[in-house]
């Protein structure tokens, strides 16, 4: 059985110790990692070798960053740039091979204010996805798209949704792009497995979110249809929200037949 989990660590050296403890009590196979905050020269490889896995990450200074950890088989980098725009240098997307699968890590822009330039390029982002992960399906392999996508995809995935109505994370456009994803040949494995629970990923710092379960599920794993029979299990470690320097994100995890 393969783990394989997200966690948008929201700042890797300042909650490397968060990291770290989750690695060893989890002890997922698989992690994408999203929004490092660190350039590339300053992500802490030693201490990812240390805890048991190799590494290929892509880092902006204060912003954005991506990584994928692997434990028990190496990594083979594919790309590191969404195709689509030469001009967009924001370090939002790796794509590896491991374990024998195809995994595309991202962190979707936020959007936020709508309306607004931000949210254009949300949607322009949306776009290239769509045409890569259809790209990607053509090849008839293993593949998971797995990240912080930064949308609630139903009502179900946020604690109020007449307050979002209007959030770059909610809005119908940024709905119905997700949805017209799924429909290229991708399954929300989470939704997948828990058709009618809700499922949060996420408390806001602000206002006592966390205590009061006013979460969002904005992570997500995408399956093609060659990986989809696998699928398992899933979840949420909900309880690391809640220790000390953590990210306002809880690791999301699934588990596949190997």
């Amino acid at each position: 059985m393969l783990k394989i989990a997200t966690f948008n660590i929201n700042g890797i050296n300042g909650r490397l110790n968060v990291l770290l403890r989750w690695l060893q009590e989890a002890g997922p196979d698989i992690v994408c990692l999203q929004e490092l905050k660190a350039p590339s020269d300053k992500f802490p490889l030693k201490a990812i070798n240390d805890a048991g896995y190799e590494a290929v990450w892509n880092g902006q200074k204060s912003w954005n960053g991506v990584a994928v950890l692997s434990k028990g088989s190496p990594i083979q980098e594919v790309r590191r740039i969404l195709p689509g725009d030469p001009a967009d240098e924001h370090s939002r997307y790796i794509e590896v091979i491991t374990h024998q699968l195809v995994i595309a890590c991202l962190y979707l822009p936020n959007g936020n204010p709508y309306p607004g330039p931000k949210f254009d390029y949300k949607l322009k982002w949306f776009k290239r996805l769509t045409r890569h992960a259809t790209a990607l399906l053509k090849h008839e392999v293993p593949v998971a798209l797995i990240g912080d996508f930064n949308v609630m995809p139903t009502e179900l995935d946020v604690y109020k949704p007449e307050k979002y109505i209007g959030n770059a994370l909610f809005r119908t456009e940024v709905r119905e792009a997700y949805a017209a994803l799924l429909k290229k040949g991708w399954t929300d494995a989470l939704r997948k497995l828990y058709p009618d629970k809700r499922i949060y990923t996420f408390w806001d710092y602000l206002r006592h979110a966390w205590e009061r379960d006013a979460g969002l599920r904005l992570d997500h794993f995408l399956l093609n249809e060659e990986l989809l029979p696998r699928l398992k299990s899933g979840g949420v470690d909900k309880a690391v929200r809640g220790w000390e320097k953590a990210s306002d994100h809880a690791p999301a995890w699934i588990t596949i037949k190997s």
